[in-house]
């Protein structure tokens, strides 16, 4: 039999985790010297924290590990796989992330743009057909507003536009949709912005699927924001010849 400070050298653990792994009646001691309190262990135990020990190095947590030390190895070999498909979706996760850190690097912008997912809105608009970009400034009312485009970058002519009227005008439902958005600084112009915004969404490998929304909003302070909003959905990857 061996003392807790012999087994917790023997395996490289501390005697704090084993008193904790007692505690959580993970690995209890063989006897306990009802006198001195020492806690003696023997094989059994070494080879149950050995186990332990292993199951950690595999990535499964202690509440886990304490419901898998004696189930049947397809229980456990079920677990180890839910793991994996973590740990994978993890990295996948950690790699979006560093590319979105990167391409903002690589290209200086004048927005951050957000993905997220919207559920369906119901607008009243008046349509109209304009000539350039520059025209959006002067069409859009006092905020609050709303701005509708269908463009998919740059315009090389004419366009339709809309925006929303508290008057008769068309009923426009958008449906519940995947979406980037992204809220323009006030020293960015919001043409510059849907620019940049475009351009993200190309290196993103994202298709646009329905109207730019340009949010005009006013906070109780008056305060005003601009919030651009784009329908996606990822660009479908035609197979070479």
């Amino acid at each position: 039999m061996w003392r807790i400070g012999q087994l917790a050298r023997m395996v490289g653990v501390s005697e704090r985790t084993l008193r904790h792994y007692d505690k959580i009646g993970l690995l209890p001691p063989a006897t306990v010297d009802r006198s001195t309190g020492y806690r003696r262990y023997g094989v059994a135990e070494l080879s149950r924290l050995e186990r332990i020990r292993g199951l950690q190095r595999l990535g499964l947590p202690l509440r886990q590990i304490a419901d898998l030390l004696d189930a049947p190895e397809a229980q456990l070999r079920q677990a180890l796989a839910e793991i994996v498909t973590g740990i994978k979706h993890d990295i996948a996760a950690l790699a979006a992330t560093a590319a979105h850190a990167e391409d903002r690097l690589a290209t200086p912008m004048s927005i951050l743009p957000q993905e997220t997912t919207l559920g369906s809105r119901r607008l009243r608009v008046r349509r109209l057909r304009l000539d350039h970009p520059s025209e959006l400034a002067a069409l859009c009312p006092a905020p609050p507003a709303t701005l509708l485009t269908w463009l998919r970058g740059q315009p090389t002519g004419g366009f339709t536009a809309a925006v929303t009227t508290d008057h008769d005008g068309e009923r426009l439902t958008l449906p519940a949709r995947a979406v980037v958005r992204a809220v323009v600084p006030p020293s960015t112009a919001v043409v510059r912005a849907g620019q940049d915004l475009f351009g993200w969404l190309h290196r993103h490998h994202l298709a646009i699927t329905g109207p730019t929304v340009e949010e005009h909003l006013v906070d109780a302070d008056g305060a005003h924001a601009v919030v651009l909003e784009v329908s996606v959905r990822p660009q479908r990857h035609t197979p070479s010849a």
